[in-house]
């Protein structure tokens, strides 16, 4: 029996399945012949998630990981629950700890009770010993999950690339206004990973094809320094600027001045400029699968997924911020 004939008809619900590593969950999950109920607070702004799918394969419903009771209704007989919540930036009640630990207990919880398997996505950086807040609550998080739900797949991926990233699209964005790219914690490195290939992971445990119970790391099949991946950008856009690495202290002063200048404009500072301090403690450490997790087989390749290279991608929709744009004619040499 195929893969799709035993996933159809069966019911998957996924948080947070509005974002960016959210289209690509939902999506390889409808291929397979899941339905897929989005659990998002907006539920009109996951409508673009439909046509991911047949008619009425998709569907999008309200909660709330603050409200267990609306978590409560959004697991009722699935199968399988994906969590994929998580922010960057604190914003009112949107908090680390109430989205990241708490509410992260709360979807295990009710899949649990519901007698759903579980599948959370934390993130590399996640470490109870990590001094950004981002990080401890992340490995929290985690702990709170397996406590709950013993048997259940955490996939901790590194920095996410794939048509509209948050990442290779910021810094391209930045080298078209910018003549000098200011970067703090240039020689961290970073393992980037395809959203496809973070999909793919989570749709094989969704099939209870992972083993349940432990913590795999998703990095693609090379590493880069911040640096190089920030050259990267500007040779696929064809830029020339300056890479200007900052002083520890330096980027420590960026941080605390944009994250209160996003906070006294009720955050209307453009994403791309602003820097928190809790975001640098993070950009400060390196985000690569760990020896462990490869020896044991702990993540893409033990998954049986090979990794897709960023050159394979990233070239594909980085092609607009060129100064001629993708499909204008740029001028030859005389």
């Amino acid at each position: 029996m195929t893969v799709s004939s035993l996933a159809k008809g069966q019911l998957v619900t996924v948080f947070g399945g509005s974002g960016f590593l959210g289209r690509y969950v939902v999506q390889t999950l409808a291929r397979r012949g899941y339905r897929v109920r989005v659990a998002v607070r907006r539920p009109d702004l996951a409508q673009h998630l439909q046509p991911l799918g047949t008619v009425g394969q998709i569907h999008a419903v309200q909660a709330n990981l603050r409200f267990p009771e609306s978590v409560r209704a959004a697991v009722q007989g699935a199968v399988a629950v994906v969590n994929l919540v998580g922010i960057l930036q604190e914003g009112g009640r949107q908090t680390f700890t109430a989205l990241q630990t708490t509410g992260a207990e709360t979807v295990a919880r009710e899949a649990a009770s519901a007698g759903a398997r579980m599948i959370h996505v934390s993130a590399i950086g996640a470490d109870a010993q990590s001094p950004g807040q981002y990080g401890r609550t992340k490995a929290e998080g985690e702990s709170r999950v397996l406590a709950v739900s013993p048997e259940a797949v955490i996939l901790r991926p590194s920095i996410i690339f794939g048509p509209g990233d948050s990442f290779f699209n910021r810094f391209a964005s930045l080298a078209r206004i910018f003549p000098v790219l200011p970067i703090a914690a240039a020689e961290t490195r970073f393992q980037p990973v395809f959203a496809g290939d973070v999909a793919e992971a989570v749709a094989r445990a969704v099939d209870n094809a992972v083993e349940g119970g432990r913590i795999y790391e998703l990095g693609g099949p090379s590493v880069y320094s911040f640096r190089e991946l920030l050259q990267y950008v500007l040779t696929v856009t064809e830029r020339r600027r300056l890479i200007a690495a900052m002083p520890p202290f330096l980027a420590r002063i960026q941080a605390s001045v944009t994250e209160t200048l996003d906070k006294l404009t009720f955050g209307l500072l453009p994403d791309e400029i602003v820097l928190t301090r809790d975001q640098l403690v993070m950009l400060e450490r390196d985000n690569v699968v760990s020896p462990e997790a490869d020896s044991e087989g702990r993540d893409l390749e033990g998954l049986g997924i090979t990794p897709t290279t960023l050159e394979a991608v990233v070239p594909g929709y980085l092609k607009r911020f060129r100064k001629h744009g993708q499909y204008e004619k740029r001028p030859t040499a005389a």
